[in-house]
């Protein structure tokens, strides 16, 4: 289950990269930063020139951060993404839990793109991409440890 932000401040990161900061060597290791060339990437298919947009959303659980929500937009693919990235402190003591990670349609009101993973002890997860690259989005995750009987849920801002 995921929540749908309540209210959203209309942020962006900037421009595009340019071509010359984007990752040139291409690497496939994993990154808090979201890297569109990992494994856990590749499987969602999520287009190799992704960049993120808008700013970084948190789930929190008892007022402690335990995961980051970012939204990631593909030119060449004309597609978001969401991405959740698990943080280290949260999994060196929770043991398995489980994750969810989608893109939310303010104009269809619709979560879309959703992937789940349940009793997982990874770091990195990439929703499927969504054509809403002319909507107001914006990227949504849960993230509920083995025990809570709620997720914990996060939200990038709101893109348009």
């Amino acid at each position: 289950m995921l929540a749908v932000p309540a209210g959203a401040a209309y942020a962006g990161s900037g421009p595009a990269p340019k071509p010359s900061e984007r990752s040139a060597a291409k690497s496939t290791a994993p990154s808090a930063k979201g890297n569109p060339n990992s494994r856990a990437a590749e499987a969602a298919d999520v287009c190799d020139d992704a960049y993120q947009i808008g700013t970084t959303g948190y789930v929190k659980r008892g007022g402690v951060t335990i995961a980051s929500v970012k939204q990631f937009y593909s030119p060449d693919c004309a597609e978001n993404y969401s991405y959740v990235w698990v943080w280290e402190s949260f999994r060196e003591t929770a043991g398995d839990y489980d994750v969810t990670a989608a893109v939310y349609s303010y104009s269809q009101d619709e979560v879309l793109g959703g992937r789940s993973w349940l009793n997982t002890t990874g770091q990195e997860f990439w929703s499927y991409g969504t054509d809403t690259v002319s909507e107001c989005t914006a990227a949504v995750g849960s993230v509920r440890k083995a025990g809570d009987p709620l997720p914990n849920n996060g939200a990038s801002s709101k893109r348009c």
